[in-house]
């Protein structure tokens, strides 16, 4: 027979039993494992080499330095700085773009009935399927004779064409959950479509539209290879691209590469912190309907 501990939270009273004791410590430990090559990169990061030399665990010296992030962000040979500026300029517009694109074919998958319309949906999400490997030489063919190669434009366009089947697919299932009642009470009064889906769809839908924006700019900030693809001016290199450069042919300053690492991941962690709220009620419209 099973024992059951009861304990009483808010005046709820909860039953634990060994299995979930169980479920929980292997969670936590599961959590910890994870977190702890993190925690590892920022101890380099914040201490002299001469301390982590034999590993970051050793604690028996700690001084406590910020040197690496100066030098990661200001070395003349790396400028992450003017790489983090870069991928913000690139990461900004390629969110931008596609969500407002997506937004307005999604509310037309979502509401309006039109030939071809299943098998258009069905072929936006094979698209989604395909990856980036795949179609690497068609798009630098592609780039080339459009005259967008090495310019934030060509990688702009790329991955706002890149990101929207996913976002038409989010947003037409949130789309689906709103109630289409207050849509219809607009019609009678005589607003229009592209009306009703600028003062009545997207102000009800922003939760969902600042989900889409946090995953599109943490994909596009955090992509490697199509940045690697179109840009190869040293002036325009993306931050995720100068990390590369911080590592030496005969020497790896494992101190200014971490400082630069969490640098980077630094940004969209900030966006997801700032926006979880919104994050959390707009992902709703990824399982809301099918």
């Amino acid at each position: 027979m099973k024992k059951k501990l009861e304990l009483s939270i808010h005046g709820k009273k909860v039953k634990i039993t060994p299995t979930t004791i169980i479920v929980h410590l292997i969670a936590v430990l599961i959590g910890v494992i994870w977190i702890l090559p993190v925690i590892g990169i920022v101890m380099v990061a914040i201490r002299p080499m001469s301390e982590v030399l034999h590993g970051w665990w050793n604690f028996e010296e700690f001084h406590l330095t910020f040197d690496n992030f100066t030098e990661a962000l200001t070395s003349p040979t790396t400028m992450l700085s003017v790489g983090l500026l870069n991928s913000f300029i690139v990461a900004s517009l390629a969110t931008l773009l596609p969500i407002f694109v997506a937004a307005m074919a999604a509310y037309s998958f979502a509401r309006f009935s039109f030939k071809m319309k299943t098998y258009l949906f069905i072929l936006i999400v094979v698209l989604m399927a395909f990856p980036q490997q795949m179609v690497a030489i068609p798009i630098f063919q592609i780039m080339i004779h459009l005259g967008l190669i090495d310019t934030y434009l060509g990688l702009i366009l790329l991955h706002t064409a890149w990101g929207l089947p996913w976002i038409i697919l989010f947003l037409r299932n949130f789309f689906l959950t709103l109630p289409v009642e207050v849509e219809e009470a607009a019609r009678v009064d005589g607003a229009s479509d592209f009306q009703i889906f600028t003062r009545i769809v997207l102000p009800m839908s922003l939760p969902a539209l600042l989900s889409v924006a946090t995953l599109q700019f943490t994909w596009v900030w955090n992509d490697f290879f199509f940045a690697l693809l179109i840009l190869y001016s040293s002036d325009k290199l993306v931050a995720i691209q100068r990390l590369v450069w911080m590592k030496g042919k005969y020497h790896t300053p494992w101190g200014m590469l971490s400082a630069g690492a969490i640098s980077v991941m630094a940004v969209p962690i900030i966006i997801y912190a700032v926006l979880q709220k919104y994050y959390v009620k707009g992902m709703v419209g990824w399982v809301g309907k099918g």
